[in-house]
């Protein structure tokens, strides 16, 4: 599984990935997490707003900071499918 922050390193950025990090190791999902800050790569996905969340190439949360719960749940989605 691959799990992709994007953002250009703002604050809500950071917060995204530590908590994405933090949500594998609890889960314990073999899964990649990439932080993705380059700009024309970020784009190529279609978000309007950083932060994003990207699972297995699908964007699951733009522009906001998902709960943990939340985080956890879209990560288990996309493990079952």
């Amino acid at each position: 599984m691959l799990i992709q922050v994007l953002g250009t390193g703002c604050a809500k950025c950071r917060t995204l990935y530590e908590a994405v990090k933090k949500a594998v190791e609890e889960t314990g999902v073999d899964a990649e997490v990439e932080k993705v800050e380059d700009i024309q790569q970020i784009m190529s996905f279609d978000i309007l707003m950083t932060p994003g969340l990207v699972i297995n190439g699908q964007v699951k949360c733009a522009g906001r900071v998902p709960g943990a719960e939340e985080i956890k749940r879209l990560i288990a989605e996309a493990k079952a499918a």
